[in-house]
């Protein structure tokens, strides 16, 4: 009989009480403690290390009592309990002073983890599965490439069978934190004479490989998250192969599938990108509140973190009721990403000049990583696009985008 959600939380906070102190107010008032309202944190590959290292700190300091993978089976170190007793934990221990996300760990821990769970062979889930699920190892993400974001089974990244070893071919990009792992999930075409769905296989790929080359990718913000990836030759042990040959495409939209749960998990607790409630804030410290115009602009932006919310919590209802995740991940991702311009919007018409040049007065210049950062959600994690191609077919039923290339042999699409 699984454990009743308030008798975990009781338990749970017992042991948080124990092993952390409460977090202190985000602001004992304007102008007081941290600011922060930055879409992607902009941190030195030094600070980044230090702040996965003490991230990981913490996930293996809950691993001894399964906190760290609530819903995961016991097999792996987990508590295979319900998302509710997920969520329940995460809001508690937002109360509390303990670390706050990263995208690698989100990776890590929340989509290749479980990834491995579900398709692995026995082999690899004894190796992999609780390495990531302790962040004892870091993996990340290489299935985008130049050609094939939105459209990821158009992919050209190759994978040459050579006996037992595979040889890898290609490029990946937009790869969060490949920089600081050592492991990626990699997904490559092995046979070009098929469809293009048809003809992908997943990996597991050392990112210490002779061959492969991890470019970070400077952006505006000045953040360096993002990478891009380059195998030349890169050998690797057909064991590492994950799933059947051919199967890529099934286990990308497994690991997909963990990306929209996970993305609704974090829905519910913490988002990046600052609050409506920081915005009043702002508005009020900087005389905005009086202007009527930019009054009701404020209105809009905290309306629709509001109904977010309550589309968030409408959401996590379904799940209760035994929903699987679903396309209802994609109207909540958009949802948010939709309501970050409208802030740093306000936010520009309230603090003017503030907003780049650093007047030392504070909640005013960080406000320009937010603004040069929150373009960047519009393609992570799928595209505002692909998005509404998701709501449209998947939602409200329409017919979808026509696919003239949907059939025919990758090798035989014109490019």
């Amino acid at each position: 009989m699984p454990q009743a959600v308030e008798a975990f939380i009781e338990e749970a906070r017992a042991w948080l009480d124990a092993a952390a102190e409460r977090a202190p107010a985000a602001s004992k008032g304007w102008g007081e403690g941290e600011f922060s309202v930055a879409v992607f944190p902009v941190r030195t590959p030094d600070e980044e290390r230090a702040f996965l290292d003490t991230l990981a700190a913490w996930q293996q300091r809950k691993a001894a009592e399964g906190y760290h993978a609530i819903t995961m089976p016991t097999e792996f170190g987990g508590l295979g309990l319900s998302d509710d007793h997920a969520l329940a934990f995460a809001r508690i221990e937002a109360e509390y002073d303990v670390p706050g996300r990263h995208e690698l760990f989100s990776v890590t821990t929340g989509l290749v983890a479980p990834t491995v769970a579900a398709v692995g062979t026995e082999g690899q889930k004894a190796r992999f599965v609780e390495s990531f699920l302790t962040a004892s190892s870091w993996c990340c993400q290489l299935f985008s490439e130049p050609g094939a974001g939105s459209d990821l089974a158009s992919l050209a990244c190759r994978a040459d069978r050579d006996g037992d070893r595979w040889i890898l071919n290609g490029q990946k990009v937009w790869s969060s934190g490949a920089h600081l792992s050592e492991w990626g999930i990699l997904i490559a075409r092995t046979d070009p004479t098929v469809a293009k769905h048809r003809g992908l296989t997943a990996f597991l790929v050392p990112l210490d490989s002779d061959g492969v080359d991890v470019r970070p990718i400077k952006q505006i913000s000045g953040s360096e998250s993002f990478c891009e990836v380059f195998l030349s030759d890169v050998r690797i042990d057909d064991d590492l192969r994950l799933g059947e040959i051919g199967s890529g495409w099934s286990v990308a939209l497994t690991t997909l599938a963990h990306e929209r749960a996970n993305s609704s998990r974090r829905g519910a607790t913490h988002r990046p990108g600052g609050s409506a409630q920081q915005v009043l804030d702002t508005a009020r410290a900087f005389g905005g509140t009086e202007d009527l115009v930019l009054r009701q602009r404020l209105a809009q932006v905290v309306a629709h973190e509001r109904i977010r919310l309550l589309s968030t919590a409408r959401v996590a209802g379904a799940r209760r009721a035994g929903a699987s995740p679903g396309p209802e991940g994609s109207i909540g991702k958009l949802f948010w990403v939709n309501g970050l311009a409208p802030r740093g919007d306000v936010v520009a018409s309230v603090l003017g000049p503030r907003l780049v040049a650093d007047t030392g007065e504070w909640g005013s210049y960080g406000w320009g990583e937010h603004v040069l950062g929150a373009p960047g959600y519009r393609i992570a994690g799928g595209s505002d696009e692909v998005q509404r191609n998701i709501i449209g077919e998947r939602v409200l039923g329409l017919p979808g985008e026509p696919r003239v290339d949907k059939d025919v042999p990758w090798n035989e699409i014109p490019r």
